[in-house]
Protein backbone atom coordinates (compact mmCIF):
# COMPACT_ATOMS: atom_id res chain seq x y z
CA UNK A 1 0.00 0.00 0.00
CA UNK A 2 1.38 3.42 -1.00
CA UNK A 3 1.53 5.67 2.06
CA UNK A 4 0.77 8.73 -0.07
CA UNK A 5 -2.46 7.10 -1.24
CA UNK A 6 -3.80 6.44 2.25
CA UNK A 7 -4.56 10.15 2.64
CA UNK A 8 -7.07 9.99 -0.21
CA UNK A 9 -8.19 6.35 -0.07
CA UNK A 10 -9.46 5.15 3.29
CA UNK A 11 -10.17 1.63 4.58
CA UNK A 12 -13.66 0.19 4.44
CA UNK A 13 -15.81 0.91 7.48
CA UNK A 14 -19.28 0.73 8.97
CA UNK A 15 -21.41 3.81 9.54
CA UNK A 16 -21.76 4.81 13.17
CA UNK A 17 -25.12 4.78 14.98
CA UNK A 18 -27.33 7.46 13.46
CA UNK A 19 -24.72 8.42 10.83
CA UNK A 20 -26.38 9.63 7.66
CA UNK A 21 -25.31 9.24 4.05
CA UNK A 22 -22.13 11.29 3.49
CA UNK A 23 -21.35 13.72 0.66
CA UNK A 24 -18.90 11.14 -0.70
CA UNK A 25 -21.64 8.49 -0.82
CA UNK A 26 -24.00 10.98 -2.48
CA UNK A 27 -21.32 11.63 -5.11
CA UNK A 28 -21.09 7.89 -5.75
CA UNK A 29 -24.88 7.67 -5.98
CA UNK A 30 -24.90 10.49 -8.55
CA UNK A 31 -22.38 8.62 -10.73
CA UNK A 32 -23.86 5.16 -10.30
CA UNK A 33 -27.59 5.12 -10.93
CA UNK A 34 -30.12 2.38 -10.34
CA UNK A 35 -33.00 1.30 -12.55
CA UNK A 36 -36.27 3.13 -11.78
CA UNK A 37 -38.59 0.46 -10.44
CA UNK A 38 -41.31 1.39 -12.91
CA UNK A 39 -38.89 0.13 -15.61
CA UNK A 40 -39.65 -3.40 -14.39
CA UNK A 41 -42.49 -3.23 -16.90
CA UNK A 42 -39.92 -3.79 -19.66
CA UNK A 43 -38.83 -7.38 -20.26
CA UNK A 44 -35.68 -5.88 -21.79
CA UNK A 45 -34.31 -2.86 -19.93
CA UNK A 46 -33.51 0.12 -22.19
CA UNK A 47 -29.76 0.81 -21.86
CA UNK A 48 -30.29 4.25 -20.32
CA UNK A 49 -32.46 2.73 -17.54
CA UNK A 50 -30.21 -0.27 -16.82
CA UNK A 51 -28.26 0.13 -13.57
CA UNK A 52 -24.68 1.41 -13.77
CA UNK A 53 -21.72 0.92 -11.44
CA UNK A 54 -18.35 2.36 -12.48
CA UNK A 55 -15.57 1.85 -9.94
CA UNK A 56 -13.21 4.49 -11.31
CA UNK A 57 -13.54 6.61 -14.51
CA UNK A 58 -15.17 5.61 -17.77
CA UNK A 59 -12.08 5.13 -19.99
CA UNK A 60 -11.63 6.99 -23.26
CA UNK A 61 -12.12 4.11 -25.69
CA UNK A 62 -12.12 4.18 -29.49
CA UNK A 63 -13.55 1.05 -31.07
CA UNK A 64 -11.18 1.28 -34.05
CA UNK A 65 -8.12 1.13 -31.80
CA UNK A 66 -9.36 -1.45 -29.28
CA UNK A 67 -7.61 -4.77 -28.84
CA UNK A 68 -8.31 -7.72 -26.56
CA UNK A 69 -5.28 -9.88 -25.74
CA UNK A 70 -5.59 -13.56 -24.86
CA UNK A 71 -2.42 -14.87 -23.24
CA UNK A 72 -0.79 -16.47 -20.25
CA UNK A 73 -0.90 -20.27 -20.24
CA UNK A 74 -2.11 -20.63 -23.82
CA UNK A 75 -0.48 -22.27 -26.81
CA UNK A 76 -1.11 -19.40 -29.26
CA UNK A 77 -1.48 -15.89 -27.80
CA UNK A 78 -4.12 -13.80 -29.54
CA UNK A 79 -4.59 -10.07 -30.07
CA UNK A 80 -8.07 -9.39 -31.38
CA UNK A 81 -9.72 -6.24 -32.68
CA UNK A 82 -13.46 -5.77 -33.05
CA UNK A 83 -13.45 -7.07 -36.60
CA UNK A 84 -11.76 -10.25 -35.39
CA UNK A 85 -14.38 -10.70 -32.66
CA UNK A 86 -17.23 -10.10 -35.07
CA UNK A 87 -15.82 -12.70 -37.44
CA UNK A 88 -16.74 -15.44 -34.96
CA UNK A 89 -20.37 -16.68 -35.07
CA UNK A 90 -22.27 -14.29 -32.76
CA UNK A 91 -24.21 -15.46 -29.72
CA UNK A 92 -26.93 -13.38 -28.04
CA UNK A 93 -28.00 -14.03 -24.44
CA UNK A 94 -30.68 -12.30 -22.38
CA UNK A 95 -29.14 -11.84 -18.93
CA UNK A 96 -30.33 -10.20 -15.72
CA UNK A 97 -27.40 -8.39 -14.12
CA UNK A 98 -27.43 -7.19 -10.51
CA UNK A 99 -24.83 -5.35 -8.45
CA UNK A 100 -23.47 -7.42 -5.55
CA UNK A 101 -24.07 -4.42 -3.28
CA UNK A 102 -27.74 -4.05 -4.18
CA UNK A 103 -29.61 -3.43 -0.90
CA UNK A 104 -26.51 -2.26 1.00
CA UNK A 105 -28.03 1.02 2.20
CA UNK A 106 -30.87 -0.90 3.89
CA UNK A 107 -28.50 -2.76 6.22
CA UNK A 108 -27.96 -1.93 9.92
CA UNK A 109 -25.15 -1.17 10.64
CA UNK A 110 -24.65 0.24 7.16
CA UNK A 111 -21.42 -0.46 5.26
CA UNK A 112 -20.12 2.85 3.90
CA UNK A 113 -19.96 2.56 0.11
CA UNK A 114 -22.22 2.98 -2.92
CA UNK A 115 -25.63 3.39 -1.16
CA UNK A 116 -27.87 1.09 -3.17
CA UNK A 117 -31.47 0.51 -2.13
CA UNK A 118 -32.98 -2.19 -4.38
CA UNK A 119 -32.69 -0.71 -7.90
CA UNK A 120 -29.20 -1.94 -8.93
CA UNK A 121 -30.45 -4.35 -11.60
CA UNK A 122 -31.36 -4.57 -15.25
CA UNK A 123 -31.85 -7.10 -18.03
CA UNK A 124 -30.27 -6.79 -21.47
CA UNK A 125 -29.55 -8.86 -24.53
CA UNK A 126 -25.78 -9.12 -24.91
CA UNK A 127 -24.17 -10.18 -28.17
CA UNK A 128 -20.62 -11.41 -28.56
CA UNK A 129 -18.29 -14.39 -28.73
CA UNK A 130 -18.42 -17.19 -26.14
CA UNK A 131 -15.28 -17.01 -24.04
CA UNK A 132 -14.73 -20.74 -24.47
CA UNK A 133 -14.49 -20.22 -28.26
CA UNK A 134 -11.66 -17.71 -27.81
CA UNK A 135 -9.86 -19.93 -25.31
CA UNK A 136 -10.21 -22.89 -27.65
CA UNK A 137 -8.76 -20.74 -30.45
CA UNK A 138 -5.79 -19.82 -28.25
CA UNK A 139 -5.42 -23.34 -26.86
CA UNK A 140 -5.52 -23.85 -23.10
CA UNK A 141 -2.06 -24.76 -21.86
CA UNK A 142 -1.26 -27.37 -19.20
CA UNK A 143 -1.55 -26.19 -15.61
CA UNK A 144 -4.08 -23.41 -16.25
CA UNK A 145 -6.57 -23.04 -13.38
CA UNK A 146 -8.10 -19.56 -13.77
CA UNK A 147 -8.80 -16.89 -16.34
CA UNK A 148 -7.96 -13.33 -15.22
CA UNK A 149 -9.76 -10.41 -16.89
CA UNK A 150 -8.39 -6.87 -16.97
CA UNK A 151 -10.47 -3.79 -17.66
CA UNK A 152 -9.11 -0.45 -18.82
CA UNK A 153 -10.55 1.46 -15.84
CA UNK A 154 -7.81 2.50 -13.42
CA UNK A 155 -8.00 3.97 -9.93
CA UNK A 156 -7.25 3.54 -6.26
CA UNK A 157 -9.30 1.69 -3.67
CA UNK A 158 -8.46 1.38 0.04
CA UNK A 159 -4.95 2.61 -0.70
CA UNK A 160 -4.30 0.19 -3.57
CA UNK A 161 -3.68 1.60 -7.07
CA UNK A 162 -5.01 -0.85 -9.64
CA UNK A 163 -6.61 -1.69 -12.93
CA UNK A 164 -9.97 -3.36 -12.37
CA UNK A 165 -9.29 -7.11 -12.49
CA UNK A 166 -11.33 -10.17 -11.69
CA UNK A 167 -10.94 -13.90 -12.37
CA UNK A 168 -13.09 -16.97 -13.01
CA UNK A 169 -12.23 -20.61 -12.39
CA UNK A 170 -11.25 -22.25 -15.66
CA UNK A 171 -14.28 -24.55 -15.47
CA UNK A 172 -16.60 -21.54 -15.45
CA UNK A 173 -14.64 -19.76 -18.19
CA UNK A 174 -14.88 -22.84 -20.43
CA UNK A 175 -18.39 -23.82 -19.36
CA UNK A 176 -21.58 -23.78 -21.35
CA UNK A 177 -24.10 -23.27 -18.54
CA UNK A 178 -23.81 -20.40 -18.15
CA UNK A 179 -21.92 -19.52 -21.32
CA UNK A 180 -19.61 -16.59 -20.58
CA UNK A 181 -19.58 -13.97 -23.34
CA UNK A 182 -17.00 -11.50 -24.58
CA UNK A 183 -19.67 -9.00 -25.60
CA UNK A 184 -19.58 -6.09 -28.03
CA UNK A 185 -23.31 -5.26 -28.30
CA UNK A 186 -26.18 -4.48 -25.91
CA UNK A 187 -29.81 -4.73 -26.99
CA UNK A 188 -28.73 -4.87 -30.63
CA UNK A 189 -26.49 -1.79 -30.60
CA UNK A 190 -22.87 -1.03 -29.69
CA UNK A 191 -22.12 -1.04 -25.97
CA UNK A 192 -22.74 2.42 -24.46
CA UNK A 193 -19.64 3.94 -22.81
CA UNK A 194 -20.97 3.37 -19.28
CA UNK A 195 -21.66 -0.28 -20.08
CA UNK A 196 -18.14 -1.13 -21.20
CA UNK A 197 -17.73 0.14 -24.78
CA UNK A 198 -16.35 -1.38 -26.87
CA UNK A 199 -15.90 -4.84 -25.24
CA UNK A 200 -16.93 -6.33 -21.91
CA UNK A 201 -17.37 -9.64 -20.16
CA UNK A 202 -20.84 -11.04 -19.38
CA UNK A 203 -21.09 -13.87 -16.83
CA UNK A 204 -24.74 -15.01 -16.63
CA UNK A 205 -25.97 -15.76 -13.12
CA UNK A 206 -23.08 -13.97 -11.39
CA UNK A 207 -23.21 -10.61 -9.64
CA UNK A 208 -22.05 -7.59 -11.63
CA UNK A 209 -18.49 -7.44 -10.26
CA UNK A 210 -17.64 -10.45 -12.47
CA UNK A 211 -18.78 -8.73 -15.69
CA UNK A 212 -15.54 -6.83 -16.35
CA UNK A 213 -16.13 -3.76 -18.51
CA UNK A 214 -13.71 -2.19 -21.05
CA UNK A 215 -12.12 -5.62 -21.36
CA UNK A 216 -8.59 -5.46 -22.75
CA UNK A 217 -6.83 -8.61 -21.53
CA UNK A 218 -7.63 -12.25 -20.77
CA UNK A 219 -4.82 -14.24 -19.16
CA UNK A 220 -4.79 -17.88 -18.07
CA UNK A 221 -2.88 -18.48 -14.85
CA UNK A 222 -1.57 -21.52 -13.03
CA UNK A 223 -2.47 -20.20 -9.58
CA UNK A 224 -5.62 -18.54 -8.20
CA UNK A 225 -5.74 -14.77 -8.72
CA UNK A 226 -5.22 -12.78 -5.51
CA UNK A 227 -5.76 -9.21 -6.76
CA UNK A 228 -7.71 -6.64 -4.75
CA UNK A 229 -11.13 -7.12 -6.36
CA UNK A 230 -10.87 -10.87 -5.84
CA UNK A 231 -9.14 -11.42 -2.50
CA UNK A 232 -9.99 -8.19 -0.61
CA UNK A 233 -13.20 -6.79 -2.07
CA UNK A 234 -16.32 -8.81 -2.90
CA UNK A 235 -16.16 -11.30 -0.06
CA UNK A 236 -18.80 -12.16 2.52
CA UNK A 237 -17.17 -11.14 5.84
CA UNK A 238 -18.73 -11.00 9.29
CA UNK A 239 -15.81 -9.10 10.85
CA UNK A 240 -12.78 -7.08 9.77
CA UNK A 241 -10.37 -10.02 10.25
CA UNK A 242 -12.66 -12.64 8.69
CA UNK A 243 -11.14 -13.88 5.38
CA UNK A 244 -14.69 -14.42 4.17
CA UNK A 245 -16.19 -16.36 1.29
CA UNK A 246 -16.13 -15.09 -2.31
CA UNK A 247 -19.20 -13.37 -3.76
CA UNK A 248 -20.28 -15.29 -6.85
CA UNK A 249 -23.84 -16.09 -7.94
CA UNK A 250 -26.91 -13.89 -7.58
CA UNK A 251 -29.24 -14.68 -4.69
CA UNK A 252 -32.98 -14.92 -5.48
CA UNK A 253 -34.94 -11.67 -5.50
CA UNK A 254 -38.39 -10.45 -6.50
CA UNK A 255 -39.16 -6.78 -7.08
CA UNK A 256 -42.58 -5.18 -7.45
CA UNK A 257 -43.50 -2.23 -9.64
CA UNK A 258 -44.74 0.25 -7.00
CA UNK A 259 -48.49 0.68 -7.59
CA UNK A 260 -50.37 3.98 -7.64
CA UNK A 261 -48.46 7.27 -7.75
CA UNK A 262 -45.61 8.55 -5.54
CA UNK A 263 -45.02 11.36 -3.12
CA UNK A 264 -42.00 13.27 -4.48
CA UNK A 265 -39.80 13.09 -1.38
CA UNK A 266 -40.80 9.97 0.54
CA UNK A 267 -41.76 7.88 -2.52
CA UNK A 268 -44.71 6.60 -0.48
CA UNK A 269 -47.29 5.30 -2.91
CA UNK A 270 -50.81 6.70 -3.06
CA UNK A 271 -53.78 4.92 -4.61
CA UNK A 272 -57.54 4.76 -4.44
CA UNK A 273 -59.74 1.91 -3.17
CA UNK A 274 -60.52 -1.01 -5.40
CA UNK A 275 -58.99 -3.81 -7.38
CA UNK A 276 -55.32 -3.13 -8.11
CA UNK A 277 -52.95 -5.17 -10.21
CA UNK A 278 -49.57 -5.97 -8.64
CA UNK A 279 -46.69 -7.13 -10.82
CA UNK A 280 -42.95 -7.29 -11.07
CA UNK A 281 -40.03 -9.53 -11.96
CA UNK A 282 -38.02 -12.17 -10.15
CA UNK A 283 -34.66 -13.86 -10.76
CA UNK A 284 -31.91 -16.01 -9.26
CA UNK A 285 -28.36 -16.83 -10.35
CA UNK A 286 -28.52 -20.32 -8.85
CA UNK A 287 -31.59 -21.81 -10.54
CA UNK A 288 -34.76 -20.66 -12.32
CA UNK A 289 -37.37 -18.89 -10.20
CA UNK A 290 -40.05 -21.40 -9.19
CA UNK A 291 -42.32 -19.31 -6.95
CA UNK A 292 -43.16 -15.70 -6.08
CA UNK A 293 -45.24 -14.83 -3.03
CA UNK A 294 -46.86 -11.48 -2.26
CA UNK A 295 -47.92 -9.97 1.07
CA UNK A 296 -50.19 -6.95 1.50
CA UNK A 297 -49.92 -6.85 5.32
CA UNK A 298 -46.16 -6.35 5.86
CA UNK A 299 -45.30 -10.03 5.74
CA UNK A 300 -47.85 -11.43 8.19
CA UNK A 301 -49.55 -13.47 5.47
CA UNK A 302 -48.46 -14.47 1.98
CA UNK A 303 -50.14 -15.75 -1.18
CA UNK A 304 -48.74 -17.06 -4.45
CA UNK A 305 -48.52 -14.82 -7.47
CA UNK A 306 -48.85 -16.13 -11.01
CA UNK A 307 -45.57 -16.68 -12.87
CA UNK A 308 -45.54 -16.00 -16.61
CA UNK A 309 -43.64 -18.29 -18.96
CA UNK A 310 -39.87 -17.57 -19.09
CA UNK A 311 -38.91 -14.81 -21.53
CA UNK A 312 -35.72 -15.92 -23.26
CA UNK A 313 -32.73 -17.46 -21.54
CA UNK A 314 -32.58 -19.19 -18.18
CA UNK A 315 -30.52 -16.35 -16.69
CA UNK A 316 -33.12 -13.64 -17.36
CA UNK A 317 -35.75 -12.48 -14.90
CA UNK A 318 -39.34 -13.74 -14.98
CA UNK A 319 -42.55 -11.70 -14.89
CA UNK A 320 -45.07 -12.31 -12.10
CA UNK A 321 -48.48 -10.79 -11.36
CA UNK A 322 -51.41 -10.90 -8.96
CA UNK A 323 -54.29 -8.67 -7.82
CA UNK A 324 -55.19 -6.94 -4.58
CA UNK A 325 -58.30 -5.14 -3.39
CA UNK A 326 -57.00 -1.96 -1.78
CA UNK A 327 -58.96 -0.61 1.21
CA UNK A 328 -58.59 2.85 2.81
CA UNK A 329 -55.64 3.14 5.17
CA UNK A 330 -51.93 2.39 5.31
CA UNK A 331 -50.50 -0.85 4.00
CA UNK A 332 -47.07 -2.37 3.37
CA UNK A 333 -46.67 -4.54 0.29
CA UNK A 334 -43.92 -7.12 -0.09
CA UNK A 335 -42.76 -9.78 -2.53
CA UNK A 336 -40.33 -12.69 -2.23
CA UNK A 337 -38.89 -15.22 -4.66
CA UNK A 338 -37.95 -18.87 -4.31
CA UNK A 339 -35.82 -20.63 -6.91
CA UNK A 340 -35.88 -24.22 -8.11
CA UNK A 341 -33.10 -25.18 -5.66
CA UNK A 342 -35.21 -23.99 -2.71
CA UNK A 343 -33.41 -20.72 -1.99
CA UNK A 344 -35.86 -18.13 -0.63
CA UNK A 345 -35.49 -14.45 0.15
CA UNK A 346 -35.08 -13.80 3.88
CA UNK A 347 -37.36 -11.67 6.04
CA UNK A 348 -34.40 -10.60 8.19
CA UNK A 349 -31.31 -8.92 6.78
CA UNK A 350 -28.39 -11.19 5.73
CA UNK A 351 -25.74 -8.86 7.14
CA UNK A 352 -22.05 -8.74 6.18
CA UNK A 353 -19.37 -6.01 6.33
CA UNK A 354 -19.36 -5.35 2.60
CA UNK A 355 -23.12 -5.18 2.25
CA UNK A 356 -23.13 -7.88 -0.43
CA UNK A 357 -25.94 -10.21 -1.46
CA UNK A 358 -28.59 -8.45 0.66
CA UNK A 359 -31.72 -9.94 -0.85
CA UNK A 360 -34.00 -8.96 2.04
CA UNK A 361 -37.58 -8.78 0.77
CA UNK A 362 -38.70 -5.48 -0.74
CA UNK A 363 -41.32 -3.55 1.26
CA UNK A 364 -43.46 -0.79 -0.28
CA UNK A 365 -45.48 1.55 1.98
CA UNK A 366 -48.85 2.39 0.43
CA UNK A 367 -51.54 4.85 1.48
CA UNK A 368 -55.00 4.09 0.12
CA UNK A 369 -57.21 7.19 0.14
CA UNK A 370 -60.74 7.19 1.63
CA UNK A 371 -63.64 6.43 -0.68
CA UNK A 372 -64.49 9.50 -2.76
CA UNK A 373 -61.22 11.34 -1.99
Amino acid sequence: MDRDLTAVSVPGRLAGPGEGISLEELALAARNHGMPLEALRYALTPPGLHYVLVHYDIPAAEAADWRVSVGGLVRTPLRLDLADLRAFPPVTLRVTMECAGNGRARLTPRPVSQPWLVEAVGTAEWTGVPLRVLLREAGVGPGAVEAVFTGADHGVERGVEQDYRRSLPLGVALGGDPEVLVAYAMNGGPLPPQHGHPVRLVVPGWYGMAHVKWLCDISLTGTPFTGFQQAVAYRYRRSADDPGEPVTRIEPRALMIPPGFPDFMSRTRVLRPGRTGLEGRAWSGHAPVARVEVSTDDGRTWHDAALDAPEGDAWAWRHWHTAWTATPGSHVLAARATDAEGRTQPLDQPWNRGGFGNNLVQRIPVVCLPDGA
